[in-house]
Parts: C-alpha cells; structure tokens; sequence
C-alpha cells in the first residue's frame, strides 16, 4: 500500500436536495435563516469528503475503514469545492473549503481488519409510520427506535447518484459498489421517514464500515436516538444506526443533525 497522499479534490458542488422536504435547502428559506442560499446537504459534503480515502486506500476503506466528519460553514450549489488531505498519523486529515471558508473538517483511517458484525438480534427492525408524528422530544425521545423505507439499489439508481456527486473515480462503477455518500444518506432516511421536521442541519457523523455494499442489493437502517437536547437555542439529536444491505450489516453510524434550529423556535 502506498503512502503517497492524494491531491486535492476538486468538485463543482451540487444541491441534490433543492425539491426536498428539508426546506434548508430551499434557497429562499435557507437565506431566512441567514445563509447566502441552500445549502448542499451535509452527506453530500461527508461523499465528497470520502472521495480523498478511497483515493488512498481504494476499496478496502470501504470495506472496513472509518471517518468522522464535523460541518462548520455551507457549501453552496455551483461553487467549486476542495477537499484536502493531510497524513495524520497513519490516517487522514480532511479538509473542505469553498468561497474562502472552511466547510468542513474530518478524518479518516483504515483499520488493520473490520469490527465483527453485531448481533442483529439487539438492533430491531422498525417500520415507518404511514402517518409521521411531528418532531419533537417525545417522537424523537432518547431510547426510541427509527427505521426507513427500503431502497433498492438498481443500476440506474446507483449511476444517477454518482452524477449528482460529479464523482470522478471509477472504482464504483467498475466494480458494481454503492458510494459511502449513499450508504451515510440512510442515516437521514431515519429520521425523514419517521417524523415530519421543519427545516433541519445534518452538523457531523462518525463512520465504521463493516462491509462494501453493492448495486442490486436494497438498503435499510436501523437507527436509536441516543440523545435530544438543547444546546444554544437549537434542538439536537443523536442517532446510534445501524445500515444494512440485504440484511447485511454495511456501516456503524453515530448521525448528530440540528433537528429543530433556533431561527424556528
């Protein structure tokens, strides 16, 4: 394995979430909230972000390496993006930067082998309600279980996700594996398929992969709030998930997103 670092990568930044319910992506909402326009969703950040160790490491980052990924300032649909990486250890420090700001900041290394796989047993599998609750401390209670509704996963589903994140390697389609931007996204799902939110700020997550996944295959997650809290007027929460592939276990997630800002309380 080489220790040669990657390059920057350059990414023109994409906002794949312009029509979607979370209205921080909005461009007239999110400037409300005091921010130049919609901001490109945070686990499309963290998929350009995981472009620098796949670099590295190629495909067995995916199969058993980590991240953490923390946002700081937007990233805005047009800009051209950096995302640096410097040897921290025998790992990665990461770097997001655009308009002169600094976006984002992460790591991410390779572990000698993958965690076992746990026991599926202590993670239940929930359905999402056909009728949402709004969120709020009681729906999303610390103990409470999330699920979504299942993606499968086809070629055309795959190809278009990897368009919108203008994603140059060619190790997924080459090889037939889901992007680790798709697999974070799952983490999202948790949370929009079980409660209706307001405009809300995905703000950092913590990665374990246990496994590659694969196109053809239909993803699913199993997600506990950990915590709900305040913390400077905005109303967090904390999910401990689980995401599968076929039932499979793909990635140990720790998803910390703004579900309640204070603009809207």
């Amino acid at each position: 394995m080489s220790a040669t670092l990657p390059a920057p990568y350059e990414v023109r930044a994409y906002n794949s979430a312009h029509d979607s319910e979370n209205k921080i992506h909005d461009d007239s909402v999110a400037r409300r909230f005091g921010f130049t326009g919609g901001l490109v969703p945070g686990v499309d950040v963290y998929a350009y972000m995981a472009h620098q160790p796949v670099a590295r490491w190629g495909r067995a980052w995916l199969e058993r390496g980590t991240a953490e990924c923390r946002f700081a300032s937007p990233v805005y649909d047009g800009e051209m993006t950096v995302v640096g990486a410097e040897a921290a250890g025998e790992g990665l420090s990461l770097r997001v930067e655009s308009l002169g700001a600094l976006c984002a900041t992460g790591t991410a290394s390779l572990p000698e082998a993958a965690d076992p796989p746990p026991d599926l047993a202590a993670w239940p599998q929930v359905t999402p309600p056909a009728a949402r609750p709004p969120a709020g401390e009681d729906s999303l209670a610390a103990g409470t279980w999330l699920g979504m509704r299942p993606l499968h996963v086809t070629s055309a589903v795959a190809g278009a996700y990897l368009a919108d994140l203008r994603e140059t390697d060619p190790l997924y389609a080459a090889e037939g594996l889901l992007h680790p931007g798709m697999v974070l996204r799952t983490c999202n799902w948790a949370l929009t398929h079980s409660v209706v939110l307001g405009p809300w700020i995905h703000v950092g997550s913590r990665v374990r992969h246990l496994a590659a996944g694969r196109v053809g295959e239909t993803l699913g997650v199993r997600a506990r709030v950990a915590e709900n809290y305040e913390r400077k007027g905005h109303r967090f929460v904390e999910l401990d998930a689980l995401v599968l592939a076929d039932g499979r276990p793909l990635a140990r997630v720790a998803h910390t997103a703004i579900w309640r800002p204070r603009q809207v309380g």
